[in-house]
């Protein structure tokens, strides 16, 4: 699969966002599948809408008799498309409760949170590919649409608007260009050939966040503030603190605990960093370093506290700290801050110098840390 070209994924999804006008769909759907130069056929397509626009797309699109989706399917040929009142997804408010419309800023985030889920749950398969039309609906849904796509969307995704030719866009009666003549009549109550009409995609770059986003947000369900909040985070200068008493982490955005061995190893680089020491080499290989174990037990002593058993610790450092330890600790760190944090884990990840003999530093500015004991 090559990340440019959406048609060749197996997965092809058209997403929509409906208010009144479920024609938004098959305009779309004709414009990606016949209309295109290189035909996007979706394998499934979604609608996000209220309650009253999913009666309507029912009605409108999927009945025997009006079936807007099903006629063009037929006429054009195209092939099997998953797309039943299933795939109508109707927007919930707070309390669960179908939302008829956005009224209250409570439903517009509401909104946001069901439309930033949605899309983050059909990018979490790699095998597929997204084409989101952001032209039906309120603004505010198109908007949060576009901006989930934003947080969430990989290079084989796409955003775009439908264009339809006058005298038919806002026409009731008009769904996709027919290939035989099929005389209906216009928003200003005129007759035309909806032969004649001209659908094309203008199609919206957009610039993706997904590489800032933590593994924990794109894997589990967040709501749009958390989501929103996190990529800004990874966007702006990093800040680390780091709270002994209750091991807990701030940084890019994100609160989260460490075990206790990890927040030692981190806390010894963060506290060389508030004070402007110097990088440090790694234990040597097969020779226990009574200094590393010394200030590695010291913060580790501060996260446990006096009531805790060391014993475990200080045994297996008796003698000292030596490479193999340390390089345990620190992988182990960089596992779990690029697991909290995603790729904004960076500028929290100890640096190495980058060539050898390697010296050991947490790459922040003092005044980007802080330590609570």
């Amino acid at each position: 699969m090559h990340a440019t070209a959406p048609h060749t994924y197996p997965r092809r999804i058209l997403v929509a966002v409906t208010g009144l006008s479920p024609q938004v769909v098959t305009e779309t759907l004709y414009a990606l599948a016949v209309a295109a130069d290189l035909p996007f056929v979706p394998t499934e397509i979604h609608l996000i809408t209220t309650s009253e626009g999913a009666e309507r797309a029912r009605l409108a699109l999927l009945s025997d008799k009006l079936g807007g989706f099903h006629r063009l399917r037929h006429d054009y040929a195209l092939p099997p498309i998953a797309f039943d009142a299933s795939h109508i997804h109707v927007l919930r408010d707070a309390a669960g409760q179908a939302m008829s419309d956005i009224r209250s800023p409570q439903d517009n985030l509401a909104c946001a949170d069901f439309i930033t889920e949605t899309i983050r749950t059909l990018t979490a398969d790699q095998a597929s590919a997204l084409h989101v039309s952001i032209a039906g609906g309120r603004k505010t849904m198109g908007f949060f649409l576009g901006y989930a796509l934003s947080l969430f969307g990989r290079p084989q995704d796409r955003l775009s608007h439908v264009l339809v030719s006058e005298p038919f866009e806002n026409t009731w009666a008009f769904f996709y260009p027919t290939p035989y003549e099929n005389v209906i009549e216009t928003a200003d109550k005129k007759l035309a050939d909806a032969r004649d009409a001209r659908v094309s995609l203008a199609e919206i770059p957009f610039v993706s966040l997904r590489h800032g986003l933590p593994t924990a947000l794109l894997d589990g369900s967040a709501g749009f503030d958390a989501v929103v909040s996190a990529a800004r985070a990874s966007l702006g200068p990093a800040r680390l603190e780091i709270d002994l008493g209750t091991r807990e982490v701030r940084a890019a955005g994100r609160r989260f605990r460490l075990p206790p061995a990890e927040l030692a190893i981190l806390a010894v680089f963060a506290r060389r960093a508030l004070t402007g020491e110097p990088a440090l080499p790694a234990p040597p290989k097969d020779v226990p370093d009574a200094a590393w174990a010394e200030r590695y037990l010291r913060e580790l002593r501060a996260i446990v506290g006096p009531l805790r058993d060391m014993s475990s610790a200080e045994h297996a450092l008796r003698g000292g700290m030596d490479g193999s330890y340390f390089s345990s600790r620190l992988s182990k760190l960089r596992s779990a801050l690029t697991r909290k944090l995603g790729a904004a884990a960076g500028p929290y990840l100890i640096e190495d110098g980058g060539r050898r003999p390697h010296r050991y530093r947490l790459g922040l500015e003092a005044e980007a840390v802080r330590i609570v004991c």
